[in-house]
């Protein structure tokens, strides 16, 4: 029951918080929100959660990351592929050694290999909380999908470094050669994992549903299973649960283009995801913030609380600084390879540079890959600075939580930016094609349904109408310049028209529900048609 009561405190102050993010009369990004509200219950509840680390990556991280790959525009990602992988193990591995060099003379109690751990634990950053910084300021759309890329590949090279500096740790041996061999195994194994799982669910799914039928409740469930099984099933293999369950989630958007799931599966689907992320990311960084005071009190007890404080700005100063260079370095090499091609470059702001560096939140996989760190050395003596190395990662989490928050829009307003490129040519030629297809379609079939009939020319005159609107749009996409802007205005105008009278009905539907004029079996079924009209206008 106390366990229960727990998860249920957790769902609650997730929902809470978001109500006082809108409250607030500043604009906060949501994670430091939750992160403040869970300090809150922390203060005044009198439960502790015990997070152990293997746990907390099993519930949340693989299906969290499997929707980031899954959704994740994967046009933008192998677009920019040679910077997400400079950015994802190049960036890792310098900030794990200067960093790491930097703790250690910051702080000489803390041995070099306890300091690389540290550094490997805070060099990747977070999809999650990217995604949540990325909510509440406008960050550039190409930008975007660089960071993403990132964070979703730069935890496997991070949590291997930090896995040797703990080996070097216990053991104080390190061997380079090892160490890039388990790197390309734990790496290459955990991808072909994830893709294994996802394609073989998929054809076992289809198998049984040519055979026996299909349901859509069944399907949702497949895919909720697919990221814990690809996770599992590469951690027993030791390789990377966390690139099994983000290649697995790249891999499902690869299925889904085969348009072999039913349309309430993917409805449904699409709405339990969203359920899905919004409460595990939720209850993330309200666990961070509940954990907060624990770890205070434990670093306190062997260091100051104003060294603590100073440790920390300094350790997040060190990483933007890297950060920084890296990108910039990364940069000026990717313009010079695109002039050597002849290519037209236009060389971004500083103020960009400096965006991208400062994007790069820390969140749930540095906490988590912290709290691994053993509790004793071979010999049984207790595991040096663990409680320090633990309140700094936090640290670390909370500072570039609150310097991203506070300096992008800075630093992003006014700004400059390449033009994004359009993708309306593609779309008008997609929908014209579309419209082409369903013409040819309803062609066909009205001649099945009235051949032989006496009351054919129905069928005929009801194939007439529908195809009248195909052609209509046919007509509007075809027209250029100034014809295809007022078709593009009417259009607008009359989706604003029609959103306006599916309120409406739906007003008076639920009235009818209320003064019992209507069943509630009615009512909901006439509710879920108007609200799937609503959403295919809503988003034009």
């Amino acid at each position: 029951m106390e366990t229960i009561s727990v998860i249920l405190l957790l769902l609650l102050a997730v929902v809470l918080s978001g109500v006082l993010a809108r409250m607030l009369p500043i604009v906060l990004p949501l994670p430091l929100v939750q992160i403040g509200f869970g300090a809150i219950i922390a203060s005044f509840a009198n439960f502790r959660v015990e997070l152990d680390p293997q746990v907390f990556f099993l519930l949340f991280l693989p299906p969290l990351l499997f929707l980031d790959g899954w959704r994740i525009p994967k046009d933008g990602l192998f677009r920019d592929k040679g910077t997400i992988i400079e950015l994802a193990l190049g960036l890792v591995v310098f900030t794990v050694i200067g960093v790491g060099f930097f703790i250690h003379w910051l702080i000489p109690s803390m041995p070099l290999a306890v300091a690389f751990a540290l550094a490997a634990v805070v060099s990747p950053t977070d999809p999650i909380a990217v995604s949540a910084i990325a909510a509440r300021v406008p960050i550039p759309k190409r930008l975007m999908h660089v960071l993403e890329g990132e964070s979703l590949l730069n935890d496997a090279s991070g949590l291997v470094c930090m896995r040797f500096a703990v080996a070097a740790a216990l053991t104080g041996t390190f061997s380079f050669t090892s160490a890039l061999g388990t790197f390309l195994w734990v790496a290459s194994g955990g991808i072909a994992i994830g893709i294994a799982v996802t394609w073989g669910a998929s054809l076992a799914n289809r198998w049984v549903a040519r055979r026996f039928g299909d349901e859509a409740g069944s399907q949702v469930l497949v895919s909720l299973l697919i990221p814990f099984a690809a996770y599992l099933l590469a951690e027993e293999l030791h390789c990377s649960g966390i690139l099994a369950a983000v290649a697995a989630g790249m891999t499902m958007s690869y299925v889904e283009r085969l348009g072999q799931s039913l349309v309430a599966a993917r409805m449904r689907g699409g709405a339990v995801w969203d359920m899905v992320h919004f409460a595990a990311n939720g209850i993330i960084f309200v666990l961070l913030g509940e954990q907060i005071p624990q770890i205070v009190a434990a670093a306190a007890r062997s260091h100051g609380a104003i060294w603590m404080i100073v440790y920390v700005l300094a350790i997040t100063l060190a990483l933007a600084i890297l950060r920084f260079l890296w990108v910039w370095t990364s940069l000026r090499f990717t313009l010079f390879r695109a002039a050597r091609k002849g290519k037209a470059i236009m060389l971004p702001s500083w103020r960009l540079i400096a965006a991208a560096s400062l994007a790069g939140v820390r969140g749930a996989i540095t906490l988590a890959g912290v709290l691994t760190l053993p509790l004793a050395l071979s010999d049984g003596t207790p595991f040096p600075a663990r409680d320090l190395a633990i309140f700094l990662a936090a640290g670390v989490i909370v500072m570039s939580l609150v310097a991203a928050s506070v300096g992008l829009p800075r630093l992003l307003k006014g700004l400059e930016l390449p033009p994004e490129p359009s993708h309306q040519e593609e779309e008008d030629e997609a929908r014209i094609a579309a419209a082409e297809a369903a013409i040819k379609a309803i062609e066909r079939t009205q001649h099945e349904l009235g051949l032989g009939r006496s009351d054919a020319d129905l069928y005929a005159d009801a194939s007439v109408r529908i195809m009248d609107l195909y052609r209509q749009r046919i007509d509007g996409r075809l027209q250029t310049g100034e014809e295809a802007e007022l078709t593009r205005r009417i259009d607008e105008i009359e989706r604003q028209l029609r959103l306006a009278g599916l309120r409406a009905e739906r007003d008076q539907i639920f009235q009818y529900a209320r003064t019992r004029r209507l069943s509630d079996e009615v009512a909901r079924r006439l509710v879920r048609e108007l609200d799937l009209l609503e959403a295919r206008f809503a988003t034009g």
